[in-house]
Order: C-alpha cells, then sequence, then structure tokens
C-alpha cells in the first residue's frame, strides 16, 4: 500500500529552494509544485485521459501568481471534468484554437505551425524559454494590445539575471510570434522592433560560434568524449568547456601555474588580455583530466606542447581543428565559443553575473571590484565551477535539463 501523499502548506510552497535539478513537492490527487532550478515554480496536475490509461500532464499555473488554493481549486476542477468523461488537456486546447486572441495562444499556435522547419531540440527549448520568461508575463494579454514597453519590462527581467544572450533571443522568439498574429490578422504590428539598441549587449565574444542550449551542448560533450585523436588534444578540448578560459590561455598553459592539490591554475598577468593576474578554480574532474596527461607531458613546461616541439605550446587552432574532427563547422562552434556557451548557461543557471564575468577574466565592476574578488568571488567561483563540471556531466549523460537553473545563494 503506498504512502499518503502529506498535503502542502502555503509556507512548504512559499520557502521551497532550487536545487541542481527540477524537483516535486507533492499535494495529492495528482498535483504537485515542480520547482525549476532557476527557482520558477510550476503547478502541474498529472491524470489519466479519460477512457483510456494513457497519462498525462496540465499546467495550471506558475507561483506566486497562483496561491496553494487556486491551484487545489484548479486541479478539482479538471478532476470534475475528468470524471464527466472529459480531458482537461483536450479542452484546454480546443479552447486556444477557438478562443481569445490572447499571445499565449498565439505563441503556441506559432510554434505548432513551424515546428516543422525546428529540429525537436530546438522546438523544445523555445517552449521551455517562453514558459519560463514570456507566458507567465504576457500569456493572458491579448497580442494586439501589447506595445513595446510592456515586453521591454518583461526582457528587463531577463537581463537582470545576467542572461543577456536569452533576454535577446526571447525578443527574437516574441517578434516571430507577433509577426504571425500580423500575418493571420491577429495583430496590428509587431513592437519587438521597437526594442533594437534597447538591450544590453552581450558583449565583444558575441560574434564566436557557440552553442547555448543544453540538449546541443550535451551532443557535443558527447561528441568531444569521443574524440580519437592525439590525447594532449583530447586533454585540451576536454577542458575547455570545464575552464572556458580563452583559447590562448589554455594552450599556453604551463605546469609551473597549476597546483593540483590546491586545485588552482594561476595565470600570470603577462599572458592575460587584461594583464592582470588571473585564478582558475579547478573542478575534480579538471584535475583528474590533468592528471591524466601530466605523466605524458609533465617534464615540460607547457602542459600542452606542440606536436613538432615539446619547448612551443601546440598551435592556436588545434582546439578548433578537433571540434571539426568530431564534426562541428566553425559556424556551429569554435574554441573561443565554450566561453559564449559558459557565459549563457551559467546564467541561466542563476549564478552571480559578477562571478561569471571575474571567472571569464573580465574586468571587474567597480572601483573594489579587485578588492571583492578576492574577499567573495573566489569562494563563488570555486564553488561555481564544481558545479558546472557535475552540470556538463549531466548533460553529456543526456539527462533531461531544463535550460535554466537555479538562483545563486
Amino acid at each position: 500500500m503506498s504512502k499518503a501523499v502529506e498535503p502542502l502548506s502555503p509556507s512548504t510552497v512559499a520557502n521551497a529552494k532550487a536545487q541542481a535539478m527540477p524537483y516535486k513537492l507533492r499535494d495529492g490527487r495528482g498535483l504537485y509544485l515542480l520547482v525549476q532550478p532557476n527557482g520558477a515554480k510550476w503547478w502541474r496536475l498529472d491524470y489519466t485521459r479519460p477512457g483510456t490509461k494513457l497519462r498525462n500532464t496540465l499546467s495550471i499555473g506558475t507561483f506566486p501568481d497562483v496561491k496553494l488554493k487556486q491551484a487545489r481549486d484548479r486541479r478539482d476542477e479538471a478532476r470534475a471534468l475528468i470524471a464527466d468523461g472529459v480531458d482537461p488537456g483536450a479542452k484546454r486546447q480546443a479552447e486556444r484554437i477557438a478562443g481569445p486572441d490572447t499571445f499565449g495562444a498565439v505563441a503556441r499556435e506559432w510554434l505548432e505551425q513551424t515546428k516543422a522547419d525546428r529540429v525537436a531540440t530546438t522546438n523544445a527549448m523555445i517552449l521551455t524559454r517562453m514558459e519560463a520568461d514570456l507566458l507567465p508575463y504576457l500569456g493572458a494579454r491579448q497580442i494586439n494590445d501589447i506595445r513595446a514597453p510592456e515586453l521591454l519590462a518583461v526582457l528587463r527581467r531577463v537581463e537582470s539575471r545576467g542572461a543577456l544572450v536569452v533576454a535577446k533571443r526571447l525578443r527574437q522568439i516574441a517578434g516571430q510570434v507577433f509577426r504571425y498574429a500580423v500575418a493571420t490578422g491577429r495583430a496590428e504590428r509587431d513592437p519587438s522592433g521597437d526594442l533594437r539598441g534597447a538591450l544590453k549587449s552581450a558583449g565583444g565574444e558575441r560574434h564566436h560560434a557557440a552553442l547555448t542550449t543544453p540538449p546541443e551542448v550535451g551532443e557535443l560533450l558527447r561528441a568531444i568524449q569521443g574524440y580519437s585523436g592525439s590525447p594532449v588534444t583530447r586533454a585540451a578540448l576536454l577542458l575547455s568547456p570545464l575552464v572556458f578560459q580563452r583559447p590562448g590561455e589554455l594552450r599556453a598553459a604551463e605546469w609551473a601555474e597549476i597546483d593540483l592539490d590546491s586545485a588552482e591554475w594561476r595565470i600570470p598577468a603577462a599572458k592575460m588580455k587584461m594583464r592582470v593576474a588571473h585564478i582558475v578554480p579547478l573542478s575534480s574532474q579538471a584535475v583528474a583530466i590533468l592528471r591524466d596527461l601530466q605523466p605524458l607531458t609533465g617534464r615540460g613546461a607547457y602542459v600542452f606542447p606542440g606536436a613538432r616541439s615539446v619547448k612551443r605550446p601546440m598551435s592556436n587552432n588545434t582546439v578548433n581543428a578537433a571540434l571539426r574532427r568530431v564534426g562541428y563547422t566553425g559556424e556551429q562552434m569554435t574554441a573561443h565559443g565554450f566561453r559564449a556557451t559558459a557565459r549563457t548557461l551559467l546564467a541561466e543557471l542563476g549564478w552571480l553575473p559578477d562571478a561569471i564575468e571575474r571567472q571569464l577574466a573580465h574586468k571587474a565592476s567597480g572601483p573594489l571590484g579587485a578588492a571583492y574578488d578576492r574577499a567573495q568571488f573566489l569562494a563563488e567561483r570555486r564553488k561555481m565551477m564544481q558545479a558546472w563540471a557535475d552540470y556538463l556531466d549531466t548533460l553529456r549523460a543526456g539527462a533531461t535539463v531544463i535550460s535554466i537553473k537555479r538562483k545563486a545563494s
């Protein structure tokens, strides 16, 4: 006999903290709160479709917009429909097709109409991002009533957590939805065009090809794992996503700069673009790769010596060539692109923007930035780098991961 589910309390719902992976808090009779790694809380109802043995899940809102009592009321309404032989999911879909021209209804219709033009993982990513960042705020609004300032306010929420690339991608997605609404006679114009220049720039690295969605990164990591060329090149390829330093800094790394016992790589100022010494905390995974490599190259100066001479570091194109060998073109991914990948996903994972920027060796914010980095950001970056390596392990394993993660404490 299964153990009865203890009903949730309002305080339990309000105080539920994000974790590294999504998790469920069950309330009973199929209702549960899905807590996402970015701190978002989604009410869901699992039920069996009437007249079948098929299971389905119904979305019934997000907390705090929908409180516990409201979620229970919606659950009871849905279960009453099921008792009458009506599938609440199918009923909702029918209402969307025939119902008001809300942004949510048009967005889902657009995604359904155009999904054949994209791969399944991209469609899943678009839906996830819309459900997390657009639909909770715009979903119920009549699409023709939405103006540029309202859309900008929603995108600024995304910017505030440091996800600048995601904010720009969401503007593009919203623009496609609005243009579809214009084409189908449900909106007069696309307000997203008025936001050009209104969002923050993601920085100078935006021109480097990079993969920025979890499914794509998981495929890349599996391809890298299968690299069968030089063990030195393979180690550099494996380390690139773990440390995400500039390719020139990685290839020029010297054993004298690396303390495996302390799990640190200290890059001298002379090697850094900003001419400021930089500390790279090493995850346990990065340390393991370097320990495996040390018997091969540890007698020389360079961690990654060149193929022709151990007195020089490997070529600046070695990692890019290895990426081509595992099947990625220069338009898809570059060695420098690992920085954009990490920057985008770490922001979505909820880490402090300043910690991410300091890990990328970007200029500290404000006159006290460098001192504050020594006092706090290094400790935060140690935690971040290990969590990042663990997260990459889940992606490589093919785990189902949402692109947005926990809020940093």
